[in-house]
């Protein structure tokens, strides 16, 4: 066993004790949420391929089938609360321990547990823009029109929530025949949601927010993400590069396993409230992690 597989928790509490800290959370942060991954040790064995950004553009019928499945799991997607692990990082954050959070996830969980500064790399489903005009509207609102253009929708077809708020598989529909409305604000613009899809690029003001985040600490705590997109593996990979600490909480083997000071395979949602109460205790209170 190598020194890296044996990292234990109190190993990881030493790694972090007085340091700032930026973290880089991602899916894995979230499915304890009822929010399935991508890659994860439930998923990988029913993996499915998430639509990319030109399908969705170039055709029709790809987002139609994008909206159809989107409108079926939108009400169990928004209905999803944060966990633990969530709520342990906000506190952290209050205690100035966590300087920030960058997260992979679309689901504003971050933000309802309480975190102040995050940083969402990929966007946010709660939004929706118009590829055309750039007007930006609420996912509530495009939600109702889908189900008065298509009535019967929810309530006839059978479906179980899939990654990044859709539904999968989808059964009693015709997605030929499904109707999505365009833009309100110019009447013509095709409404796409406020997310980076794949094959397309993370804008640059919103990456160089991240790397703010980054400079600003002194270790970089990886979350719940395997890191087999780029856009999140770039940040343990500059800090391998300049000699910078990272720490990794993940179930599954990750892109930066071998980058990493420690990991720890684990659930976030049982790592971060401990390690919350054992960086946020003062020294002479008396008390321990449990």
């Amino acid at each position: 066993m190598s020194a890296l597989e044996a990292a234990t928790f109190d190993d990881l509490v030493a790694l972090c004790a007085g340091r700032r800290i930026a973290v880089l959370s991602g899916a894995g942060c979230s499915t304890e949420s009822g929010i399935p991954d991508y890659r994860g040790p439930g998923t990988l064995r029913r993996a499915r391929n998430p639509i990319q950004y030109r399908q969705f553009i170039q055709s029709p019928e790809g987002r139609a089938r994008y909206w159809a499945r989107s409108a079926l799991g939108w009400p169990r997607f928004c209905a999803a609360g944060p966990n633990a692990a969530h709520y342990a990082l906000a506190g952290l954050e209050r205690a100035g321990v966590v300087v920030g959070v960058i997260t992979q996830n679309v689901d504003r969980l971050h933000h309802a547990a309480g975190s102040e500064r995050v940083v969402e790399l990929h966007g946010a489903l709660a939004d929706v823009r118009c590829v055309d005009c750039g007007a930006k509207s609420a996912r509530e609102a495009l939600q109702q029109q889908l189900l008065e253009l298509n009535p019967g929708l929810v309530e006839d077809a059978r479906f179980e929530l899939a990654p990044d708020g859709d539904a999968d598989p989808i059964e009693d529909l015709d997605e030929q025949r499904f109707r999505v409305p365009l833009c309100a604000a110019c009447g013509a613009g095709v409404l796409k949601p406020d997310v980076v899809f794949f094959g397309e690029s993370v804008p640059r003001e919103r990456v160089d927010r991240a790397w703010a985040i980054y400079e600003q600490a002194e270790l970089l705590l990886v979350v719940g993400s395997s890191l087999a997109v780029f856009s999140g593996f770039r940040f343990p990979r500059r800090a391998a590069r300049e000699g910078r600490d990272v720490a990794i909480v993940n179930l599954g083997p990750t892109r930066a396993d071998d980058l990493c000071r420690l990991k720890l395979a684990a659930r976030v949602g049982d790592v971060l409230p401990r390690l919350a109460r054992a960086l946020t205790i003062p020294a002479d209170d008396g008390s321990a992690a449990s």
